[in-house]
């Protein structure tokens, strides 16, 4: 038997205003510029990698790669002591500039499922994030390709 219980519309609206009335509230205002300064602070950072790797002889072409390198390893190091997730959620948004944001998900991703191994646990769970992004990616510069073809 199910033991499922429906509300009356009147019920439904009592518990929104109970959710409501108890739900914490949110300084959007703070958590905007929060996101603004880290997410800049980080990009900064990547100006700033690729400044010291021009300065140390490496060519224009090679420093862009160096750049999402560097970011992605110092998230990676980040997410594995522990510090990515105490400075987002200080930052809110700030730090899903999108090469930090999807280095950390998949680094944690990978962190949580390390005792189920490495190839069931760790390559496995990795594609849980990065799955549906490298998806959604191929597909849309598939169609943008077509797209473009036809308009030109």
């Amino acid at each position: 038997m199910d033991d499922k219980r429906i509300l009356s519309e009147n019920e439904k609206k009592k518990y929104r205003k109970y959710a409501e009335k108890h739900a914490p509230s949110s300084a959007l205002f703070k958590d905007c510029l929060l996101s603004f300064i880290v997410g800049g602070i980080i990009c900064v950072i990547g100006q700033g990698i690729g400044d010291l790797a021009g300065y140390l002889g490496v060519s224009e072409e090679n420093v862009k790669t160096v750049i999402p390198v560097c970011l992605i390893f110092l998230s990676c190091l980040l997410t594995g002591i522990g510090v990515y997730d105490n400075i987002a959620s200080f930052a809110k948004a700030g730090t899903l500039v999108p090469i930090t944001g999807f280095a950390n998900a998949v680094c944690a991703c990978a962190i949580d499922a390390k005792s189920e191994g490495f190839v069931l646990g760790v390559g496995a769970k990795m594609f849980t994030i990065a799955g549906p992004v490298i998806v959604y990616g191929s597909v849309s510069s598939v169609i943008w390709g077509v797209i473009y073809y036809f308009i030109k």
